[in-house]
C-alpha cells in the first residue's frame, strides 16, 4: 500500500485531490474520490458528534477487474487482474471499547455490533461481511478489542462483478487492523510478510478456511479464492498483473498500451453471492472439487487442487478425463465435471499465458481472439453468463473494442471492454444504445464508464 504524506482536513477536497495524484490515480478519479472523502469524513463526525474532530485513519480500497481467469483462483489456477480507479472511501476514528459502527455515508445507512469472537453476522445483509471480519480477527487476535466509528463512502456499482464485497472486508480489516496495530502482533508476523500474503489471508476470512495458524472460520458464504483481495492490495496503476494461487504467487506484471483504457457495462443483472445466485456461484467450486476427488480417489494422490492434478504428470489431464467418464460422482454427472475441468485447463493453461505474451508484445489483434476464447469458455462450458453479459461482450467487440469479456463471479454483473482513449466517448454511446435498444428492461439499472487501471489500496493519512 502507498501511504500518503496528508495531515490537512480531509474536506478540503482541493489539497487531497492534489495528493491523491501520488498515488496513481487519474485526473479525473482523483476529484471523485475527494469528494468521497469529504462525505464519510462529513458522516463521521456527525456521528461522533462533540468528538467529531478525533483522530482519523482514511484509506482507500478500489474494487478489480478480472481481465482473465474466470473462477479458476479456488482451484490454484492463474488469473490477470487490475484494479478500478472507483472503489471505497473510508475514514475511521477508534473508540475506546470494543463496539464498531459502520455507516454508509451515500446510502445514510449504519451496523452496529461488538469486536468478539461469538459475533453472528447478519446473513443476507451487506453487515455481513464487515461482522466476518470483526469475528474473524477477534478470533485470530486474541486481545484485539479495541473498536472504530467506521464511515464509507462508494462509487463502485454493486453486485456488478468489481467485488464490491471484497472491497468492503479489505477497507474494514485495514481500519481495525491499524486501530489494534495488528502489525505487531506475533500472529500477525508469523503467517503474514507480504501485501500477497495479506490477500491469502483476507481470501480466507471471506471463505472461512484456515491461513497458516489463524484457524478459519465461517466466512461470508461463499467458496471463493483470494483473487479479488490480491488485485486490491497489489495492483500497479497503468497495468495488468497476472498471479497464480494456492498460494498466492505473482507471475508478472504487463503494461497497458499508453493509448488504451478499460470501459465497463454494468448489464443490471444483480450478481449478488446470495440466495440462489450464491448456490450457483458455489456449485461451480463444487464442481472443481469433485473432479479433484475423483482424481485423488482414483490415483492414490492428495493433490489439493486442479492446478496441482495438471502439474502431477505430463499426461494428468488426458487420465483424468479418463477417470472422469469411468466413475460415479453423487451430486454431478460426468459431462458436467469434464465441462468443469475442460474450462479450467483451457482458461488455465492455454488462454492466459498466451494472452499475457499477446499483450506485453503489442499484439492486440492476438488477445482480443483470446479474450474472445475465454468469454466462448464461460458461456460454453463453465456456464455462468447470462444472456445479458454474453451480449455485452458481444455488442463491445461488434463496436470497436479491442477485447471484451464478462468477469467476476458471473449469472450477472458486468464486462470490460479495452478501447482507445481517443474514442471512448463515442465507444460509451454506441455501446450502451446498443445495450439498452436490445434490452429495455435492463435500461433503467445499467451502466456504463471509463476507468484506468488504478493503483491497489493506499492509506491517505
Amino acid at each position: 500500500m502507498i501511504e500518503l504524506d496528508y495531515r490537512d482536513d480531509l474536506t478540503n477536497c482541493r489539497k487531497l485531490a492534489d495528493q491523491l495524484t501520488a498515488s496513481g490515480l487519474g485526473d479525473e478519479a482523483r476529484w471523485d474520490k475527494a469528494e468521497l472523502f469529504a462525505k464519510a469524513d462529513a458522516a463521521l463526525s456527525r456521528r461522533r458528534g462533540e468528538d467529531g474532530r478525533g483522530t482519523r485513519r482514511a484509506f482507500f480500497v478500489p474494487g478489480r477487474i478480472e481481465v482473465l481467469g474466470k473462477h479458476t483462483d479456488y482451484a490454484g489456477g492463474r488469473s490477470m487482474v487490475a484494479a478500478a480507479e472507483r472503489g471505497f472511501c473510508l475514514v475511521a476514528s477508534p473508540r475506546r471499547d470494543n463496539h464498531v459502527a459502520v455507516i454508509d455515508a451515500v446510502c445514510n445507512e449504519a451496523a452496529q455490533f461488538t469486536l468478539e469472537p461469538d459475533l453472528t453476522p447478519n446473513a443476507g445483509h451487506w453487515s455481513n461481511y464487515p461482522m466476518t471480519v470483526a469475528r474473524r480477527i477477534a478470533r485470530n487476535f486474541p486481545g484485539a478489542d479495541r473498536g472504530a466509528d467506521i464511515a464509507l463512502a462508494s462509487d463502485l456499482p454493486p453486485a456488478a462483478g468489481m467485488s464490491s464485497s471484497s472491497a468492503m472486508m479489505v477497507a474494514v480489516f485495514l481500519a481495525l487492523a491499524d486501530v489494534n496495530r495488528l502489525v505487531e502482533r506475533t500472529e500477525y508476523r508469523e503467517n503474514i510478510h507480504s501485501p500477497t500474503d495479506l490477500a491469502g489471508y483476507l481470501g480466507t476470512v471471506e471463505n472461512g478456511q484456515t491461513f497458516g495458524t489463524l484457524e478459519g472460520d465461517r466466512g461470508v458464504g461463499t467458496f471463493g479464492g483470494s483473487e479479488d483481495h490480491t488485485a486490491i492490495l497489489t495492483a500497479e496503476s497503468n497495468r495488468v498483473s497476472q498471479y497464480s494461487y494456492c498460494p498466492v504467487r505473482f507471475e508478472r506484471s504487463i503494461a497497458i498500451p499508453s493509448q488504451y483504457t478499460f470501459v465497463i457495462g454494468v448489464s443490471g443483472i444483480v450478481a449478488e453471492k446470495t440466495g440462489a445466485a450464491r448456490e450457483k456461484y458455489n456449485a461451480a467450486s463444487r464442481l472443481a472439487s469433485a473432479v479433484v476427488k475423483r482424481w485423488c480417489d482414483a490415483t492414490g494422490r492428495s493433490d489439493p487442487h486442479l492446478a496441482a492434478v495438471l502439474l502431477s504428470s505430463p499426461d494428468a489431464g488426458e487420465q483424468l478425463k479418463t477417470i472422469i467418464a469411468s466413475t460415479r460422482h453423487d451430486e454431478f454427472d460426468p459431462d458436467a465435471l469434464l465441462a468443469r475441468f475442460e474450462h479450467f485447463r483451457v482458461e488455465h493453461e492455454q488462454v492466459i499465458p498466451t494472452a499475457g505474451d499477446a499483450l506485453a508484445g503489442g499484439d492486440l489483434d492476438l488477445f482480443g481472439r483470446l479474450v474472445d476464447r475465454s468469454q466462448e469458455g464461460a458461456e460454453r462450458l463453465l456456464g455462468n453468463q447470462v444472456p445479458e453479459t454474453a451480449s455485452l461482450a458481444a455488442m463491445a467487440r461488434r463496436n470497436g473494442a479491442v477485447a471484451a469479456s464478462a468477469f467476476g463471479a458471473g449469472f450477472g454483473g458486468g464486462v470490460w471492454a479495452l478501447v482507445e482513449k481517443s474514442r471512448t466517448e463515442a465507444f460509451l454511446s454506441a455501446w450502451s444504445e446498443a445495450y439498452r435498444r436490445e434490452f429495455p428492461k435492463q435500461a433503467s439499472v445499467s451502466g456504463f464508464f471509463v476507468t484506468g487501471a488504478g493503483p491497489a489500496a493506499f492509506r491517505v493519512c
